[in-house]
């Protein structure tokens, strides 16, 4: 259960905060032993309000790619902080970060530096209808590229038309593409893609080459550009744009979560074909040229370019799949392990409602290992094959507990 403190600070919450703590990071719908707050995070660990220890396999939900607290890049953001961050221009650091992430990343020929991953997505829309003059996305169903109206998954304060022109199609099902695409006809502006599908409560699925090189060739065909909403898997795929590795090149690409390893950084990339577009639309915000998380992001993209960790996330992943999967079987239980290793969603087979998965990472968090329900995890580069095996040691006793 969770501790009296932590119930008291969501009580507290609830009187000054909408709903209490509000969208992604709200844990209502997770088990009562998951702790809603923290009181502080260093490399691969969260300790709570009563100082119980988490290896943390969410991750901030994506941002904490090398490590909670990683010396390099925090020292980076400090020695910028104390020189200038959020000034009335812009520090030279933002020209820096965009040249290295131009000559860094294949297909990128400029970059919109912003906060959030909304935003990213948001001015990529925008970009587009500029560039072609046209109103209509395509986009999968069910796909998230933020909470604004145009994109939001809920239909709370979302009205009739702020999500008109967009038609939507299977992820992976290439006839349904086609047709999505004929109906757009040549109102087509672009085609909105996440590089695998990751929706929630949903089994995750890698992309189909043959989708991803027809996306590509359709928007060839009609005018239309391409997006690769990279904001959660950027950098935890590949250090570059993570369709590449199938030879499909986006023309517009969103970043977000890991781009600074936990500062608040995100970034529109795009080809030159597309840049004087992207120079007209009006988008902006008071923090979008914060000095401090550009140059934290400059250490994060050195250590991308220059480590294993890419490698070695992989690397543990793949071992907890595999020992899960046997682990699971001598219990008994038949385990749903979908998408990349390193951005593992974790169910159980025959448990359309969740419960026995609840039950389950409920039991984890019991024992010190924060497992999600039905989002997709990620594992970071401060994790250690020591923590991999006390994870699967915990699990054992979890699937021993929840199979009682």
């Amino acid at each position: 259960m969770r501790s009296e403190s932590d119930r008291t600070l969501c009580e507290r919450a609830a009187e000054v905060m909408p709903g209490g703590v509000y969208g992604h990071l709200s844990v209502a719908r997770l088990s009562s032993s998951h702790p809603q707050f923290f009181a502080r995070a260093k490399g691969a660990h969260l300790w709570d309000m009563e100082g119980r220890r988490y290896l943390d396999f969410m991750c901030a939900f994506g941002p904490n790619l090398l490590g909670y607290g990683h010396q390099a890049v925090d020292a980076a953001y400090v020695e910028q902080l104390a020189l200038g961050d959020v000034m009335t221009g812009p520090s030279p650091v933002a020209v820096e970060l965009a040249e290295t992430f131009v000559n860094m990343v294949d297909g990128v020929d400029w970059v919109l530096f912003c906060k959030n991953g909304n935003d990213a997505t948001t001015a990529a829309l925008m970009t587009a209808r500029k560039h072609t003059g046209r109103a209509t996305i395509v986009r999968a169903k069910g796909a998230y590229h933020g909470s604004a109206p145009w994109c939001a998954l809920g239909e709370a304060g979302v009205g009739p038309h702020d999500q008109a022109d967009q038609i939507f199609h299977r992820y992976n099902d290439v006839e349904d593409l086609e047709r999505a695409v004929k109906q757009a006809g040549k109102d087509l502006a672009a085609i909105f893609v996440s590089p695998i599908k990751h929706d929630i409560i949903v089994d995750q699925e890698l992309p189909d080459p043959a989708y991803a090189r027809r996306a590509r060739e359709l928007c060839d065909e009609t005018g239309a550009l391409l997006v690769v909403d990279n904001v959660r898997a950027g950098f935890r795929l590949t250090r570059g744009c993570s369709w590449t590795a199938m030879g499909v090149t986006p023309d517009l690409s969103s970043w977000g979560k890991a781009l600074a390893n936990g500062h608040a950084l995100s970034a529109l990339t795009g080809s030159n074909a597309c840049k004087s577009a992207a120079s007209k639309i009006f988008v902006t915000g008071s923090f979008w040229f914060a000095a401090a998380p550009m140059a934290a992001s400059l250490v994060t993209l050195k250590i991308i370019r220059e480590t294993d960790y890419l490698e070695h996330t992989i690397r543990l992943g793949e071992t907890l799949r595999t020992e899960l999967h046997s682990l699971a079987q001598n219990h008994g239980f038949g385990l749903k392990q979908t998408g990349p290793a390193q951005i593992p969603l974790i169910t159980f087979e025959d448990d359309a409602d969740l419960t026995l998965t609840r039950d389950w990472t409920g039991a984890l968090a019991r024992r010190g290992i924060y497992f999600h329900p039905y989002h997709n995890m990620f594992l970071c580069a401060a994790m250690t094959e020591a923590d991999i095996a006390h994870t699967l040691e915990q699990a054992d006793a979890a699937f021993a507990e929840v199979h009682s």
